[in-house]
């Protein structure tokens, strides 16, 4: 019992802050080769930071601008092509394309979700 308390003191004596400080002081002045690879790791975290924040605020707004404009130019691109054909009710229907085995249960049950009036066309009475 009398060993117990006189180690839970010491022990207590060695928690104090000045025998903290000193010992933790002791231990701190000597750089092993783990810390020095911490340090070396924190740095390059540092630096690499630095470089993808760079990368990020100077690199991929001007890369977002080329692509929306090479994007914009497709696309008129396109519809410049699309004016040139027939008019859609004048294009070919053939059998395969608009296949209906029941009506749809919305709008007037021949076009589906995803229908586009400029570029779907379906006459119910034109097939090839």
């Amino acid at each position: 019992m009398i060993a117990q308390r006189l180690t839970f003191r010491a022990a207590a004596q060695l928690r104090t802050p000045a025998v903290r400080s000193t010992v933790q002081r002791r231990f701190a002045s000597t750089e092993t080769a783990f810390s020095r690879e911490r340090r070396h790791v924190k740095e390059h975290a540092g630096e690499s930071t630095q470089l993808w924040r760079k990368i990020s605020l100077y690199g991929v707004p001007p890369a977002i601008l080329l692509a929306s404009l090479n994007a914009y130019n497709l696309w008129n691109e396109h519809w410049e092509h699309w004016s040139h054909m027939p008019p859609l009710d004048e294009r070919t229907e053939y059998a395969f394309q608009n296949i209906r085995v029941k009506s749809y249960t919305w709008g007037d049950g021949d076009k589906t979700i995803f229908w586009n009036s400029k570029v779907n066309y379906h006459n119910k009475d034109k097939v090839a």
